[in-house]
């Protein structure tokens, strides 16, 4: 079982209309990774959303103005005193009409005077200015970023609500490897959609696992069982817990996809493996999602070498169950007496789909069931979209309509916190920022 720490995830920009004609201001300050706020922002003007620029002084030394200004279709400040006044439309300033502000590059300079009430320069006057949301995107070497002083102003802006996301680890420019990568242009854009979707931090305070991906169950060293499970609904959960503030422990089964910026990562093989992690992980968490496809069965007696062709063995693989992980979580919970812990489970079906995962929601003792046919176009495996069934202890089931994965997983939190609400666990902080 290997641990990752958090570290960029990858994932297809969704098709929602989440940024369509939105204000984005991108705030770019002095660091090496200046240069990928230009990916940022043409990614930003390809969802449909309306893109500015503020520069430092410094940030102009590692991208030029006019790069940006291409990209965007708009003019570059860098100045308090010349360009801002390009802004001025219909006496509306640029920090009223903004839906959300981000700063990427966000170096230890940026952050210090921000969270000291400096406003010396364009991109620091329009933070202390901005009335929408703020996302900072820090990037710099590893030991500035540990510095205490460091984490002291970014421990204050946080209070402050302020969000960030990253910083992530992997080489740095200096050559070494550890934490202070800029996070993914497609990870940042996450906590943007977030924020513009009104949904604050309000899992902060609450520790959340997911587990997400198949299992393979060897046979051999060289062949294994498994199901065509890709991870992205379950990377799409853990996604949008992090960006709610919550504490995330994805434990995943072999996929392509990195864990989401912020998340660390266990990473498993089997189902045996993956029961051993969540049972540890979930003793002190308060949201449990399993979103995994784990095998229901396991060969019995796996060969250490490799089974040949021909061997009749190959011919008749006795198998056994595998740990029902969800199951044992829930009879842990009610041997405890403790009811905090919130048990979402997903049903992947392909007939009777409500009557199939009600039925397993009363079986293994569940709080909510997320259900899906996957014979239904936009659904299952390997698709970016999901149409999803919740099914609950009480009351009707609820029909989501076709949509991207990351919507259903905000759809599934949604659900899963005012459950964690009732259960009267974990945070008290208030529904947004």
């Amino acid at each position: 079982m290997a641990r990752r720490a958090p570290n960029a995830g990858v994932y297809a920009v969704s098709g929602n209309i989440m940024l369509k004609d939105k204000t984005i201001v991108i705030c770019v300050t002095g660091g090496i990774a200046a240069y990928k706020a230009c990916d940022l922002a043409s990614k930003l003007v390809q969802a449909g959303a309306n893109v500015h620029v503020i520069m430092t002084r410094n940030a102009a030394e590692f991208v030029g103005p006019l790069t940006l200004r291409a990209l965007t279709g708009n003019p570059v400040v860098r100045s308090l005193f010349d360009e801002i006044r390009e802004f001025e439309i219909g006496h509306v300033s640029l920090s009223e009409k903004t839906d959300c502000l981000v700063v990427a590059p966000a170096t230890l300079n940026i952050i210090g005077k921000v969270a000291q009430g400096i406003a010396d320069d364009a991109v620091s006057t329009i933070i202390s200015a901005a009335k929408s949301p703020v996302i900072f995107a820090p990037a710099m070497h590893t030991s500035m970023w540990n510095n205490p002083i460091t984490q002291a102003n970014v421990a204050r802006l946080k209070e402050l609500g302020y969000r960030f996301v990253g910083p992530d680890r992997g080489p740095l420019a200096s050559g070494g490897w550890g934490i202070g990568r800029l996070a993914p242009s497609q990870e940042i854009m996450y906590h943007i959609e977030t924020v513009i979707a009104g949904r604050g931090t309000d899992l902060t305070g609450y520790k959340v696992v997911v587990t997400s991906g198949p299992t393979r169950e060897p046979i051999d060293p060289v062949r294994f069982l498994s199901n065509p499970s890709t991870g992205r609904m379950g990377h799409a959960v853990a996604r949008a817990a992090v960006a709610r503030g919550a504490e995330t422990l994805l434990i995943s089964g072999p996929t392509s996809l990195p864990p989401p910026s912020g998340v660390e990562c266990v990473e498993v093989n089997t189902a045996a493996q993956m029961f051993r992690a969540v049972m540890d992980a979930a003793a002190d968490a308060d949201l449990y999602v399993g979103a995994a496809a784990v095998a229901d069965y396991a060969p019995k007696n796996a060969s250490a070498v490799k089974v040949k062709k021909d061997d009749a063995s190959m011919a008749h693989v006795e198998l056994e169950k595998t740990p029902d992980i969800i199951a044992s979580l829930a009879a842990r919970r009610r041997e405890s007496g403790d009811h905090r812990l919130v048990l979402v489970g997903f049903a992947a079906e392909t007939d009777n789909m409500v009557e199939h995962a009600r039925a397993k929601l009363v079986e293994k003792g569940l709080d909510l069931m997320v259900a899906n046919d996957v014979t239904q176009p936009g659904a299952g495996f390997a698709v970016d979209t999901n149409v999803v069934t919740l099914v609950r202890k009480d009351g009707k089931p609820t029909a989501l309509p076709k949509m991207a994965k990351r919507e259903v997983a905000d759809r599934v939190l949604d659900e899963a916190l005012a459950l964690l609400r009732q259960a009267g666990g974990g945070s008290t902080q208030p529904a947004s920022d």
